[in-house]
């Protein structure tokens, strides 16, 4: 599918969303989501920044190739950026065929199964906040090669890109991370995504962080 093409469709997508949900126009024009943002992503990195320089070092100590794993990802309106995460395997995929990680996937690192369960490889995605490509809470961005396969699977899958992706969300902090086993998980996922984006509140997403926070480190599907 061509950029233009692909383009159009979320932007008829998006049209849909507003028609929807009034709450839509609300997320995706909020200045205290926003705001939210940049201070909780500032605020992050400035307190974090000592932990995250020894993550960086460990990598490096561990095994050779870069500290940052970068790969595209479809933002709002389907804006493609590039996410950071600690590097946590061998490979550095980024093509039309991307393999998701599997329960003891040969291609993660020693150090790399810790971050990944812990999910403190996913702590440089503030940088991506600060850049105004995420948000702190939100849907989570796939990559590309997987947007354009599940767009054509899932109803209603496009309409996730009203808004900015989130390092976390409402489907996250229901279970729902990890390996997409199946088309009827990822159907799950999206629901989840559009009951957020429907019923967005600040409250909401305060509420989304404070479960993520109980929650996220070392759960049974992250791996």
């Amino acid at each position: 599918m061509s950029d233009m093409v692909r383009e159009l469709n979320w932007e008829r997508s998006r049209k849909s969303a507003v028609s929807r949900a009034g709450g839509a126009d609300c997320l995706r024009n909020s200045r205290i989501k926003r705001m939210t943002d940049v201070v909780g992503a500032g605020l992050g990195l400035l307190i974090l920044l000592p932990f995250l320089a020894l993550i960086a070092l460990a990598i490096v100590i561990e095994s050779p190739g870069p500290v940052f794993f970068r790969q595209r990802r479809s933002g709002r309106d389907g804006r493609v950026f590039r996410i950071y995460k600690f590097r946590t395997m061998k490979v550095l995929e980024d093509g039309a065929e991307i393999v998701q990680a599997r329960r003891d996937d040969r291609r993660v690192t020693r150090l790399g199964r810790f971050l990944r369960r812990s999910s403190i490889d996913e702590l440089p995605q503030l940088v991506n906040v600060l850049k105004g490509e995420m948000s702190l809470v939100g849907p989570r961005p796939h990559a590309v090669a997987h947007d354009q396969y599940y767009g054509t699977m899932v109803t209603n899958y496009n309409l996730r890109f009203h808004t900015k992706p989130g390092i976390t969300g409402l489907a996250q902090v229901n279970g729902l991370r990890g390996e997409i086993r199946d088309i009827d998980h990822m159907q799950a996922r999206v629901a989840r995504d559009l009951e957020y984006i429907e019923n967005w509140s600040w409250t909401m997403d305060a509420r989304i962080l404070v479960r993520t926070l109980a929650c996220a480190p070392f759960h049974s599907a992250a791996y």
